[in-house]
């Protein structure tokens, strides 16, 4: 009964965590192997034999009949009238089977036996896991959210794993309660004492390849290829891509028609911008698809000390560094490049200015709009005017301007 209730519980895991029957078979044969070799010195004449259909397990020791007074090994063979009380028709020289009760080894080693089965079934569980996502390491996955936590998110996926989803590899913009199922990619598998723990990510630029992946098929496919991609989470993010046929052209596939393609991926991303741009191994070309959406005037590139200046007109400045310097970044993390920016009018180094447009998050269009009515289409033109003058140019009452004047004075102040 003891044998039974083992197995039956072990089958129960195998159906829980998709371990293999050879595999479970050849654990539960190896834990009763050291019962055996610690009750008689050794498991050379013993034969556990599992049967996964049945939820089974018989051992049979194997001993040789030879003449009394003539048994040298023990655990090999057995005297002659030894046999005959198992059976009477035994003659010298026959194999001898007999079954040996699980209970005769003590209950003792028999609760030993569960607790390790327990541990052996715990690390196949783990192997299992590991292998699993170890093959899934930069795939999507998508998982429910169980836990929400000051540092990270607990997630279970559909056969209830657990998944964790630090706050460093979320999205500044997420926002996630129970119960709710989200997409991310597999970022790693660690061993933290000795268990598996897989970290997703949500801001790795592998997440947003693989959702390219999925809304444009000429990139399954293999017909556009992804160069590289560069991303600051939840702002924007540039991605150099190149087509294999010269009947596509692989930005406009990655759009869409009317954006269709992109604009599921960019609400996924939390309303990140993305550039898309056609990769060339023309540096200066490069260069200037990258500072997208500015307009480059001129450049001057020095390949040897990987540096370029670039010269704008006055009104493409602001757009070239964009909000908090990250357009300017990426374009520096795209072309491996260190790029400084400069008015091609005077050719002095730019105070650095933002585009109105990139604060429409914190201010409504139509101020902006109004703003721009009267000339003031980055930060510090809004900020040269007095909140007076503001007042009276356009038709914002003065709390709208005196609010508008603090967010972009605060965004200077970050710098």
């Amino acid at each position: 009964m003891a044998s039974i209730n083992l197995i039956e519980a072990f089958q129960d895991f195998k159906e829980a965590e998709n371990i293999d029957r050879p595999t479970m078979m050849k654990v539960v044969e190896d834990v009763f192997k050291t019962l055996l070799r610690k009750k008689y010195g050794a498991d050379d004449n013993f034969d556990v034999i599992v049967n996964a259909e049945k939820g089974d397990l018989e051992i049979v020791r194997r001993r040789t009949i030879v003449e009394d007074g003539a048994v040298e090994d023990p655990l090999a063979e057995i005297a002659y009238s030894e046999a005959r009380k198992i059976e009477p028709d035994y003659e010298v020289g026959e194999e001898l089977y007999e079954e040996v009760e699980i209970l005769d080894f003590g209950r003792r080693a028999i609760l030993a036996a569960k607790q390790t089965l327990a541990s052996r079934i715990s690390d196949l569980k783990k192997n299992v896991l590991v292998k699993k996502y170890g093959d899934r390491v930069g795939e999507i996955t998508n998982a429910e959210v169980y836990q929400v936590w000051k540092k990270e998110i607990l997630l279970l996926d559909e056969e209830g794993n657990e998944l964790i989803l630090p706050k460093s590899e979320q999205i500044p913009q997420d926002y996630f309660k129970k119960g709710e199922t989200i997409r991310a990619v597999v970022k790693k598998v660690e061993l933290k004492n000795n268990s598996p723990v897989i970290i997703l990510s949500r801001t790795s630029p592998s997440f947003l390849a693989k959702l390219l992946e999925i809304e444009v098929p000429e990139i399954f496919d293999g017909l556009i290829v992804i160069k590289k991609i560069v991303r600051e989470p939840g702002e924007r993010a540039k991605v150099a891509v190149e087509s294999y046929d010269d009947r596509i052209d692989p930005v406009g596939a990655c759009v869409g028609m009317k954006g269709s393609r992109i604009h599921g991926i960019v609400r996924e991303l939390k309303n990140e911008n993305i550039d898309v741009i056609n990769w060339t191994n023309n540096q200066q070309l490069l260069i200037q698809r990258s500072l997208t959406p500015a307009k480059i005037t001129s450049m001057e590139l020095d390949t040897e000390k990987r540096h370029v200046n670039v010269f704008l007109k006055p009104d493409q400045v602001s757009l070239a560094i964009g909000r908090k310097g990250v357009n300017i970044k990426l374009a520096q993390e795209l072309t491996d490049l260190t790029i400084d920016v400069f008015r091609d009018n005077e050719g002095e180094a730019e105070e650095y200015d933002i585009d109105l447009d990139e604060f429409s998050d914190e201010i409504d269009t139509w101020i902006i709009d109004e703003l721009k009515r009267i000339g003031c289409d980055t930060a510090r033109s809004v900020l040269d005017l007095t909140v007076d003058e503001l007042e009276r140019r356009t038709d914002l009452e003065r709390e709208t301007i005196e609010e508008v004047k603090r967010v972009v004075k605060a965004e200077f102040e970050k710098e």
